[in-house]
């Protein structure tokens, strides 16, 4: 029987309303579960729902009410999911904070949004919001949920999450249809969430989100691609990135597929393994790191089970080829590569967020993983676009959801590509305290989503790059960087590269290495070094790269060729601004930052002299002085065609 996803979400039509629901109907089905201690917790229908209900009325007796704001931040919890749900509850707004945000922009979005209360973690977090002191005088309130640590302390602003339970446990005891009352009287085109977009380029905007909205399309999405009760979801991805709110708590509300929390991050993978999950949304980072470490593995592997990869790959790609699976291939490998994974119950996967390369792709497809690609913004509530079928082009990022939702390229050019626009009825609202005279992203209903594309002869889009990242070298020649960029980061070796080449003569890269493979690499090969920066600074490191290079360089066209490239002394960094916390390449601040460098580069000098200190989250500090190599890749075709083999 065919769940109608859509009548769900207009008979229950706020986030508040549907978990009530679920826990009158279906009180003692697990909802959630947390890995504490090593022992899987799992929290029933009744019991999320009491947690809320007491969460909401307690934040009322603090003084929360309608309109106010309630910020969250810390790991992805049971309590934080509650949270935010009570927060819906009382009328008030929910914004997200990233858990590894610095202060400063921790500071910036609790005092451009006005927060009231926050709902944080732990210790840590609870001295992020303290030192912020009056940097943020809306803030009155510190909800904390673990109280380890937290003994020391004795701000009146304070206060635990079980204190904010029992406060709301004795307003229900005096006046148990209180918080029917306050759920009855959520609206669902009321703004419910505020979401941080990825602020590539600038500060991130607060898109204004209904949870009406969510729900209705998180409905379109689920007709889609059906959960249901006996799904498993394992949360890994950040909570305040719209898509984790559209699984973790829209489409989970909608299905009631089981939502599990991991213990911390060090346990992702064996915890993920232990649940084996039917569905997962992988960042493209997450996806490229595990490719890398299989592939790492392999490295310190006996010569019979390289072989046996070699030769299972091998068929499981040519089979890939064809439109098939190697049965061969699945017996010798990839059932056991599942297993050690915890893909083996996988019956839907995705990745989102920003590009996903071929080559990874082909990798997990070949696997027999059923991985698809998404495509959407914050503003249009998350994707909107995902392969069907088994038949997916990786060069695509599928079709939409239903008829519903329109796709059209603006001002194509002879070869169809223009910009992406997309509108449905269930987008964002605005964003939150936008300047009314500052340019807006959507004109007539039609979302800009900025990035370049086409639709193809299947009518599946295809998203090539951001607009503003498209390049043109100083022959004319289009090229995108994002491309070349995941044709490199599919090495084992390569953790993040940035290409360069807009109005130059020729491309080059900005690479960063994956420090933990790299490593393994160098102490395999007895090479002895003490840091990231001295390691990338080893001759035999440099010439492991430039074979990575050559490899990839081999299978593109001469105008993506990569002719010269550096190894930073260190890893790209959220923290730095040099990337999103969703991962993004901020190339503004690349350009700027390393302006010097690029230079350097296109001088055709043969080294660069570094001479600078960094800085560490706990506030440590180093000095790097180095002298970075610039490898020129110049070569003849036969070499390139060496390199490939």
């Amino acid at each position: 029987m065919t769940t109608d996803f859509s009548a769900i979400a207009r008979e229950a039509d706020t986030f508040p309303k549907l978990l009530r629901r679920n826990a009158a109907e279906h009180p003692h089905d697990v909802a959630l579960r947390e890995k504490i201690f090593g022992l899987w917790r799992p929290t029933t229908w009744g019991e999320y729902h009491a947690r809320t209900r007491a969460f909401a009325l307690g934040l009322s007796d603090l003084g929360i009410d309608g309109g106010d704001v309630v910020g969250l931040i810390g790991d992805n919890r049971p309590d934080w999911v509650a949270g935010e749900i009570a927060a819906h509850a009382l009328g008030a707004l929910s914004l997200g904070l990233y858990r590894d945000a610095l202060e400063d922009e921790v500071q910036y979005l609790l005092a451009f949004a006005g927060v009231k209360a926050v709902i944080a973690e732990d210790e840590e977090q609870v001295d992020k919001l303290l030192n912020l002191a009056d940097g943020v005088p809306s803030l009155r309130h510190i909800v904390y949920c673990d109280p380890r640590g937290m003994r020391k302390y004795d701000d009146p602003r304070l206060i635990s999450a079980e204190a904010l339970a029992a406060k709301g446990e004795a307003l229900h005891a005096a006046d148990p249809s209180l918080y029917d009352r306050m759920v009855d009287a959520t609206d669902a085109e009321a703004v419910a969430i505020l979401c941080t977009t990825s602020g590539t380029t600038a500060r991130p905007k607060l898109a204004m989100l209904s949870g009406g909205r969510v729900l209705r399309h998180c409905a379109r999405y689920l007709a889609a691609d059906p959960k249901g009760p006996e799904d498993d979801y394992v949360s890994v991805l950040p909570l305040p990135w719209i898509m984790e709110q559209v699984y973790a708590l829209g489409q989970a509300l909608l299905s009631r597929m089981k939502v599990n929390f991991v213990e911390d991050a060090d346990t992702l993978m064996h915890d993920f393994r232990e649940i084996a999950p039917t569905f997962v949304l992988f960042a493209p980072r997450v996806w490229e790191a595990v490719a890398a470490d299989v592939r790492a593995r392999m490295m310190d592997a006996s010569p019979l089970k390289r072989a046996l990869y070699e030769r299972g790959m091998k068929m499981g790609l040519s089979a890939l080829d064809k439109g098939t699976r190697s049965t061969a291939a699945d017996i010798l490998l990839f059932r056991a590569l599942r297993d050690r994974l915890g893909f083996t119950r996988l019956t839907s996967a995705a990745t989102g967020g920003a590009a996903l390369g071929p080559d990874t792709f082909r990798f997990f497809r070949a696997m027999g993983v059923p991985l698809r690609q998404l495509y959407g913004q914050t503003e249009t509530l998350g994707a909107y676009t995902l392969h069907r079928g088994e038949t997916v082009d990786f060069d695509t990022v599928g079709v939409p959801f239903d008829d519903s939702i329109e796709i059209r390229v603006l001002d194509p050019d002879r070869n169809g590509i223009g910009e992406v626009l997309a509108r449905h009825a269930n987008m964002f609202h605005g964003y939150y305290k936008a300047d009314p005279n500052a340019p807006s992203d959507v004109r007539d209903g039609w979302m800009h989503t900025g990035d370049a594309g086409y639709v193809d002869k299947k009518g599946e889009l295809v998203v090539i790059d951001r607009i503003k990242d498209l390049a043109v070298n100083s022959h004319g020649e289009r090229f995108s960087p994002q491309y070349i960029e995941n044709k490199l980061k599919f090495s084992p070796y390569v953790a993040e590269a940035v290409i360069l080449g807009a109005g130059r003569e020729y491309l080059a890269s900005l690479i960063c290495i994956r420090y933990a493979v790299v490593a393994k690499w160098a102490e395999k090969n007895r090479i002895a070094f003490t840091t990231y920066s001295d390691l990338v600074a080893k001759p035999a490191v440099i010439d492991l790269i430039r074979r990575e290079v050559e490899r990839v360089n081999a299978g593109l066209t001469d105008v993506q060729r990569v002719a010269k490239f550096v190894l930073l002394y260190k890893e790209l960094d959220a923290d730095d601004g040099e990337l999103t916390r969703t991962r993004k390449v901020r190339r503004g601040v690349i350009n700027e930052k390393y302006g010097d460098l690029i230079d350097t580069i296109y001088a055709g000098a043969p080294s660069y002299r570094v001479d600078t200190v960094i800085r560490f989250q706990d506030g440590t500090t180093q000095r790097i002085r180095t002298t970075l190599p610039v490898i020129d890749l110049t070569a003849s075709p036969a070499t390139l065609a060496a390199a490939a083999e």
